[in-house]
């Protein structure tokens, strides 16, 4: 599964550079490259902390619920703005 979108959605949510976003997230400017192209899977904690850091625990709640791909949370980081509690995440779902 490709996390690279996601992921780079999830930085740029919280409204940061690459290099800030791997010192908040305790890593290099080069991993944080790596996961948001595709280059370097992340581990599940990985994804977890990203979420979390950019308050975004309804990008997590996706994952675990299957919903259809990275794809959709791309598209749905980009809504974000308009919904900020799960509430109104699931109801873009359904």
């Amino acid at each position: 599964m490709k996390y690279g979108g996601a992921m780079r959605a999830l930085r740029k949510k919280a409204g940061y550079n690459q290099e800030e976003w791997a010192e908040i997230n305790h890593m290099t400017q080069s991993d944080v490259s790596k996961y948001e192209n595709n280059r370097k899977e992340p581990a599940i904690s990985v994804f977890q902390t990203w979420c979390t850091n950019a308050q975004a625990p309804e990008v997590m709640v996706a994952l675990i619920i299957g919903v259809d791909g990275i794809g959709m949370m791309t598209q749905i980081m980009e809504l974000l703005p308009q919904f900020t509690s799960i509430t109104g995440f699931i109801s873009l779902l359904f």
